[in-house]
């Protein structure tokens, strides 16, 4: 059983779409497999996803309290339902793992990164992220970290250990078509990309200034994703008055793909990140790759040309006249492409976290020493 996660499938945001890649590939595995979904995210009619059951449980439309409220009651649910383990995704919902284990459920927790370094969460959400992740690494039965850098961390403020297994690089489909393109005046090759939710530390602001800065007029930048609140409504400001930005809000499918496709490369400023499944599916495509240097983007591990300083919007401006000075190079795209999937598997992932649940059912259900 899943819990932590808005939804799925086509749920905007990198942990869902772990979940989508992962449990698609359990779910083949000999795997039962049931994800506990936000009934704001998926409508009532969908109650499976292929061989998935997908279980709507109430959260309200409020940010600050949507996964709390959600997975208060999900445990709850599992509870009743008595799944074998129960994966909690995130270290906001692993703020409920002491009452899962406490009533005698078996629990894994994947920690995606420390949310409360994220620029849009005030002073209560921050301690409860800091809280679930304190109470996630301590209780949980056995942990997992999707890179070196959460790894690290869990190791030296929680002692204890941790089954290292990244996020993966999602199978792309190439698209020829470019309808999709078409509407907002794109060309193929012709067009920076970012790929992400519209949010203060994937930095749109940053890049939008940068992408200006550059002055490359043949080029336009492209930010696919959705947005709201007052950073939403500055990314829109900022884009309407810098000539070539196009929102092109939230895209999914072939859509995606095809703004993956004919991209003539991938930018990520962001500031906060876990491990960036963007990232990789740019690599997928075989796109040239810009990233800021944090750590999570370092531990992908190219070249040094493809990073700039975080925030340095004039070494970001540096970086993407570079890239729209090069030539296309078919042997350096599919040498891209071998390199991501050969590193960033999600057959080996799921077949990495079967393990990880196969040795937690092993295990005796304790109470008492073993959940703290």
């Amino acid at each position: 059983m899943v819990l932590g996660i808005r939804g799925i499938p086509s749920v905007q945001g990198g942990v869902e779409t772990h979940a989508e890649q992962l449990y698609e590939r359990l779910a083949h595995m000999d795997c039962e497999v049931e994800v506990l979904v936000r009934t704001p995210f998926v409508p009532s009619t969908q109650r499976s996803f292929g061989s998935i059951r997908l279980r709507r449980i109430w959260a309200p439309k409020s940010t600050g309290y949507e996964a709390l409220v959600h997975s208060l009651l999900g445990v709850l649910y599992a509870a009743v339902v008595r799944p074998d383990v129960l994966h909690i995704h995130a270290i906001g919902p692993a703020i409920v793992t002491p009452l899962a284990r406490f009533l005698g459920l078996r629990v894994v927790v994947t920690n995606h990164g420390p949310d409360y370094d994220r620029d849009k969460w005030g002073p209560f959400a921050k301690w409860v992220l800091r809280t679930g992740e304190s109470l996630g690494m301590r209780c949980a039965n056995a942990r997992i970290a999707i890179s070196k850098v959460i790894g690290r961390l869990i190791e030296e403020q929680y002692h204890r250990e941790s089954d290292l297994i990244p996020n993966g690089a999602v199978p792309v489909k190439p698209q020829s078509d470019t309808s999709a393109l078409d509407q907002f005046g794109l060309q193929r090759g012709k067009y920076f990309l970012q790929v992400s939710r519209i949010v203060p530390e994937k930095r749109q602001l940053d890049l939008i200034n940068a992408f200006g800065a550059a002055r490359q007029s043949n080029w336009k930048l492209a930010i696919v994703g959705a947005g709201s609140g007052d950073y939403g409504q500055a990314v829109k400001a900022a884009a309407a008055r810098t000539p070539g930005v196009v929102l092109a809000g939230f895209q999914r499918g072939a859509a995606l793909g095809q703004f993956y496709t004919h991209a003539g490369a991938f930018v990520l400023p962001s500031s906060h990140e876990g491990l960036p499944i963007a990232l990789l599916e740019a690599l997928s495509f075989g796109l040239p790759v810009v990233a800021s240097d944090i750590p999570a983007n370092l531990e992908i591990g190219l070249p040094a040309t493809s990073y700039f300083p975080m925030g340095d919007t004039a070494a970001l401006a540096e970086r993407l006249s570079a890239l729209a000075q090069l030539n296309p190079d078919e042997a350096a795209s599919e040498g891209r492409k071998r390199w991501v999937h050969e590193r960033y598997d999600w057959g080996r992932i799921a077949q990495q976290t079967r393990e990880v649940y196969s040795r937690v059912v092993r295990e005796p259900k304790l109470l008492g020493r073993s959940v703290i």
